[in-house]
């Protein structure tokens, strides 16, 4: 299954999620790319819609290989990996701290003054672009279920099966539009892949049906 881009993505996993509407359900939004796919399933539940915030840690001289991610209050290693690269704890420190500064810069500029959702007793609804590695989804539903979430559903329009497995611990439901045997990479469910703006996301936060926030996710 292929998506013209992050908004279809949306729309077609509101129709999947449809039946949930009666558990009244919170959206969150990985940013930055799985912001503008939970808007749309936010839209499609008329329900309301807020961020949790994750950082990737990178491994050391290749970024873009997670080996962790970073949430308020929760640091998750991925130990096997780890110990398979021979990277120590100490590595990562100067990585944990630049991610934990960009984590901090991205709650003021999304958030503001607003507290988040309260999650407590609540179904939620853990949104991506996709998954890759999954360690950012592992934190944040981590987080939420230390926060008290009731039910936790990780909806991801395109990811890899063996990585899907691996997150049905962490969540009560895994819900993957189109999970392809040859899974490389997400940018391979999209025509358009382009990299979500800052902008994007704060516009697409601020088109969220009003809510009472509380405390919750960070």
């Amino acid at each position: 299954m292929i998506f013209r881009d992050r908004r279809e993505a949306g729309r077609r996993m509101g129709e999947t999620l449809s039946g949930l509407r009666g558990l009244r359900p919170v959206v969150l939004g990985l940013p930055r790319g799985g912001v503008p796919v939970a808007a749309e399933v936010a839209r499609v539940l008329d329900a309301p819609l807020d961020v949790i915030l994750v950082r990737k840690i990178g491994a050391p001289n290749q970024p873009e290989f997670a080996v962790g991610a970073l949430a308020r209050g929760v640091l998750h290693l991925d130990e096997p990996t780890l110990r398979e690269l021979g990277i120590g704890e100490r590595e990562l420190e100067p990585i944990i701290r630049e991610e934990s500064e960009e984590l901090a810069r991205r709650e003021r500029l999304y958030r503001g003054d607003r507290p988040p959702l309260d999650v407590r007793d609540r179904a939620v609804i853990v949104v991506d672009d996709g998954l890759a590695t999954g360690q950012t989804a592992m934190a944040a539903l981590t987080v939420l279920r230390r926060l008290g979430a009731r039910y936790l559903i990780l909806a991801i329009p395109v990811g890899g099966p063996d990585t899907r497995a691996r997150l049905a611990g962490f969540a009560d439901d895994v819900i993957c539009l189109s999970c392809p045997t040859d899974f490389h990479a997400v940018s391979q469910g999209y025509r358009d892949f382009s990299p979500t703006t800052d902008a994007e996301v704060l516009a697409a936060l601020q088109t969220s049906p009003p809510h009472v926030a509380s405390r919750g996710p960070t």
